[in-house]
């Protein structure tokens, strides 16, 4: 992480990740993986906001990243570790043995010059794909696929990973992220390791303007509003929520401990144990 020197007030406490020493330098986006792509900003078809605080930011060229194994049985030499304005964690060029090119996801410890495959008999190495029934106890996987030949789903973004604790009559028993644990089909795909980037969460934009950079709009405190506004709106000086658990603006409970999954999700019955709630969660 790089801290700089507190030269005016935009600067001061701001905390960046030095890219130089894990990205390579000089490499412009390889052009026939790239395209536009309009972003929705919170919107719906309609027009309207459906997820609040998003608009505006800095215009960004979409990479088309690789999430459905398109090269099976052959190998890929690392070109540049690049990154993505669209994720939090960083990826790599990959240059086939036939002369396909495409981006993947970066493990942490992949490198420019080492090789990857996707393979029912890849090894298991950083950066290498194959089916979870070849995947030993204990292997910290990502960029896991729901469903066989589905595309990844799961434990994509910067530092994530899910680790595989049983095999089980055609299922695989991962933990994810948020401690959950759940059963997915032995014959779905993982990367092995676990993204890289993991000092995102250690970052600190420093002021609003960078926020807004990214398309963050500003949040108002819902006991700032009028009670039309918000469930915490009103009263005369400074109040409380008044509510015995938090609800955002809509009336849904949110926040730390509150839990929110559907009674009747479809998913259920794939769940072995749910995830836990709360400030230490182990």
């Amino acid at each position: 992480m790089k801290k700089k020197k507190p030269t005016n007030s935009g600067i001061r406490g701001t905390v960046s990740i030095e890219y130089r020493k894990v990205l390579s330098q000089g490499n412009k986006p390889e052009k026939s993986l790239t395209r536009g792509r309009k972003r929705h900003v919170g919107r719906n078809n309609f027009g309207r906001i459906t997820q609040r605080h998003k608009g505006g930011g800095h215009k960004r060229l979409y990479r088309e990243i690789d999430f459905r194994n398109s090269q099976i049985d052959i190998p890929g030499k690392i070109v540049s570790v690049e990154y993505d304005p669209n994720r939090t964690g960083f990826i790599s060029l990959v240059h086939y043995a036939n002369g396909a090119k495409a981006y993947i996801l970066s493990p942490k410890s992949l490198k420019v010059g080492d090789t990857v495959v996707a393979s029912e008999k890849a090894k298991v190495a950083p950066g290498n794909r194959t089916p979870m029934k070849n995947i030993p106890v204990g292997t910290f996987i990502y960029n896991v696929e729901l469903k066989p030949h589905g595309g990844a789903k799961l434990a994509r973004s910067a530092g994530n990973y899910a680790e595989i604790i049983a095999h089980d009559n055609g299922f695989v028993h991962i933990k994810m992220p948020s401690s959950e644990i759940r059963k997915v089909r032995d014959t779905a795909w993982a990367s092995i390791g676990e993204v890289s980037n993991s000092e995102n969460q250690l970052v600190k934009l420093g002021k609003a303007g960078r926020s807004r950079h990214r398309g963050i709009r500003p949040t108002v405190r819902g006991s700032a509003m009028n009670p039309v506004d918000h469930p915490y709106g009103g009263g005369e000086g400074r109040q409380g929520r008044g509510l015995r658990r938090a609800k955002n603006v809509y009336g849904n409970l949110v926040g730390i401990g509150q839990k929110t999954r559907k009674p009747k999700k479809y998913s259920n019955v794939f769940i072995v144990s749910r995830r836990k709630v709360g400030k230490k969660r182990k």
